[in-house]
Parts: C-alpha cells; sequence; structure tokens
C-alpha cells in the first residue's frame, strides 16, 4: 500500500475525530482539544491520533481520562462515516508540543524584552 494513500486516509481520519470530539462528545470532563496528528499503520489496522489539551493540568489530566474512555465511541461512530474494510483501532496520545512551543515564544519574547531594554540604556549613556 503507498504511503501517500496512507496520508490520505490518515488526514480523513484527523478531520472526522476533529468533528465527533466538537458535535458529538458530550463527556463533561472533556477540556479544548485539537488533533495534532493522526498516523495509521500500514495494514490500517492502527491509529495514533496525537491530541493537544490546551487548560491546566487538572483539566489535561481530565481530558486524557476522558479520551480513554471514548476510544470505542470515536471508533464506533468512524465507522459511520468512512466507508473502509476495516475501522482502525484508535490509540490516543497527549502531545504537549503546543504548550512547548507557546513556553519557548514567550522565553524568546522575555529575552527580547530584556535586550531591548539594554540597548536603550546602553544608548541613554552614550548620549
Amino acid at each position: 500500500m503507498s504511503k501517500h494513500r496512507d496520508d490520505r486516509i490518515g488526514e480523513e481520519l484527523k478531520k472526522e475525530i476533529s468533528d465527533i470530539i466538537q458535535n458529538e462528545m458530550k463527556d463533561p470532563d472533556l477540556g479544548f482539544v485539537s488533533i495534532v496528528l493522526v498516523e495509521v499503520s500500514r495494514d490500517l489496522r492502527v491509529a495514533k491520533i496525537y491530541y493537544s489539551v490546551m487548560g491546566s493540568e487538572e483539566e489535561i489530566a481530565k481530558t486524557k481520562q476522558a479520551m480513554k474512555r471514548s476510544a470505542g465511541f470515536v471508533r464506533h461512530e468512524l465507522a459511520g462515516r468512512l466507508s473502509l474494510r476495516y475501522t482502525p483501532e484508535l490509540v490516543f496520545i497527549y502531545d504537549n508540543s503546543i504548550e512547548h512551543g507557546i513556553r519557548i515564544n514567550r522565553i524568546l519574547n522575555e529575552e527580547i524584552k530584556k535586550e531591548t531594554k539594554k540597548q536603550g540604556s546602553e544608548d541613554e549613556k552614550e548620549s
């Protein structure tokens, strides 16, 4: 099977899973979830769904549990939406890369502000 087909199926799964999470799931523990990436095995039997959550540590922990509980429901919903011979087993994996990127951006912005203040004070000394 071609890698191109795996990618297309992964993108379709990503779109449908995002829709199911946003519109069909009614779990109160579910926070603001973004599907980051879907990797599908070559035989299309397993799909790894990488997701990100915005919120506090407590909200993230609750959402992780809600995602584990909802795997069967999401798989059932996918079976009705997709025309695949087999609906893949879903493995939800928490991905904190967005949070990590935000943290790096915040640190860089702080360093830029410090550098700007430093340059401003050096310019005043020269005047």
